[in-house]
């Protein structure tokens, strides 16, 4: 079975999000998956499975090293990237991913980029949680969560938000798959880092699911529906977003750093 990690959101290598890609043959164990995903110790890990006659229609799982989550963006950037790369799909055919929580999203490639279709995540604004400020080591102006169960929190200034360095024990405290924190920017439309402790993440390099809650936050209050955005990890990456309506366009870039093989287990199979 062979295996790629993948660098997400970027155009060169050892930059954007790594992300593993497991393509099944068949039907995988959730417990098996889990395992490859807390050995490859990645921020995720993505088994896409060709679903039979369709030729381009896929079911896709993701995995942090700790648990299955609902949606992922840079693991499906990097699964769609794999599927291309390896001719698994014609370069001028959409794939279609079935996934288990966030129903049919779609990839395809126009020009340099891959564009993922996936649902708007609006955030509703809540009372700050106690303790945020101080776990953050900022004061927000404004919070809020969405459906995703991410916590927005939002600063005025983009320099307060790459010099964070927040407390994760507190911050995994928090019951939120992760805490967004954002600002705009002079360079970019708005930036943001994810932290997600609870899950295994401490710090995600850049994640495409939580710009599904950034991008309808930010068009609604700078009037736009076409941003670009960057997050601002030690890794950084690049998203180009485009609200339509309840859907959001992730547009970005990706590049295959290492191929393997994952030998079976010892005694069986996926």
């Amino acid at each position: 079975m062979r295996i790629h990690v993948v660098d997400a959101f970027t155009g060169r290598p050892f930059a954007g999000n790594p992300a593993g890609v497991c393509v099944l043959a068949a039907p995988a164990d959730s417990a098996w998956m889990q395992r490859v995903a807390m050995e490859l110790n990645l921020s995720e890990t993505a088994f896409p499975r060709p679903i039979a006659g369709s030729g381009a229609d896929f079911e896709l799982r993701w995995f942090t090293p700790a648990v299955e989550v609902a949606l992922c963006g840079h693991a499906t950037l990097a699964a769609a990237h794999v599927l291309y790369e390896t001719g698994a799909v014609p370069g001028g055919r959409p794939i279609r991913f079935h996934t288990l929580r966030s129903g049919v999203l779609t990839v395809r490639r126009e020009g340099g980029l891959l564009v993922m279709d996936f649902p708007a995540c609006p955030p509703e604004r809540i009372d700050p949680p106690a303790g945020l400020a101080e776990a953050l080591g900022a004061s927000p102006s404004w919070t809020g969560r969405n459906v995703q169960n991410d916590i927005l929190a939002v600063l005025d200034d983009a320099e307060a938000v790459r010099s964070l360095t927040p407390d994760l024990s507190a911050l995994a405290g928090y019951d939120a798959r992760g805490i967004c924190v954002t600002a705009p920017d002079s360079s970019y439309d708005f930036v943001s880092r994810f932290f997600g402790p609870a899950v295994g993440v401490p710090e995600d390099p850049v994640t495409g699911s939580a710009h599904c809650m950034l991008a309808p936050f930010w068009a609604g209050r700078l009037g736009r529906t076409d941003l670009r955005a960057h997050q601002a990890s030690a890794r950084g990456g690049d998203v180009r977003v485009q609200v339509r309506g309840d859907r959001v366009l992730l547009l970005g870039e990706a590049v295959t750093v290492i191929e393997g093989t994952l030998r079976p287990e010892e005694g069986g199979t996926p």
